[in-house]
C-alpha cells in the first residue's frame, strides 16, 4: 500500500464508483471501509460498546459516553442513527491498518453487512484495486 489516500472512497464522485461484483472484496483496498458508518442501537450491542441492559437509557446519553470514548463521531437525535468515528486517514475505526481487514466482522454494522445493496450509489462500489 503505497499512501492510504488512494484507498479513499471518493464520496463526492459518484459517477466514478464501478458496478458491483462479488469478486471486486478479494482485490480492494476496502475503500468502503473509508466512508460513514451510520449504525442504530442494535449494531451498537451487536459491536459491543454498549451492553445489552443499556437499551432503556436515552439514546442521547448513550452518544453522549460514545462521543466522550471515542467511538461515535456523531448523534442524530429525530433518526436515532450514530456515526462511527473514522481515523485521522479516513478509514474505519475496526479496520486493520495492515491487512485492511475489518477486525469486528463476524459482528458489523448492518451498513457493512448489506454495502453495496444500500449506501449512496446502491449496487456500485468506490472500488479500488489493491496496488
Amino acid at each position: 500500500m503505497k499512501n492510504n489516500l488512494i484507498a479513499a472512497a471518493e464520496l463526492d464522485r459518484l459517477d466514478t464508483w464501478a458496478k458491483y461484483t462479488a469478486d471486486m472484496c478479494h482485490s480492494c483496498m476496502s475503500s468502503c471501509c473509508t466512508l460513514p458508518v451510520e449504525v442504530r442501537l442494535n449494531d451498537l450491542i451487536r459491536i459491543g460498546v454498549v451492553d445489552e441492559f443499556e437499551r432503556s437509557e436515552p439514546l442521547k446519553n448513550i452518544a453522549k459516553r460514545l462521543q466522550k470514548d471515542g467511538l461515535v463521531e456523531r448523534f442524530h437525535q429525530k433518526s436515532g442513527i450514530f456515526t462511527l468515528v473514522r481515523m485521522s486517514n479516513n478509514d474505519c475505526y475496526y479496520l486493520d491498518r495492515k491487512t485492511r481487514l475489518c477486525t469486528i466482522y463476524e459482528k458489523r454494522p448492518d451498513t457493512c453487512r448489506n454495502h453495496p445493496k444500500i449506501g449512496p450509489r446502491p449496487g456500485y462500489c468506490a472500488y479500488k484495486p489493491k496496488s
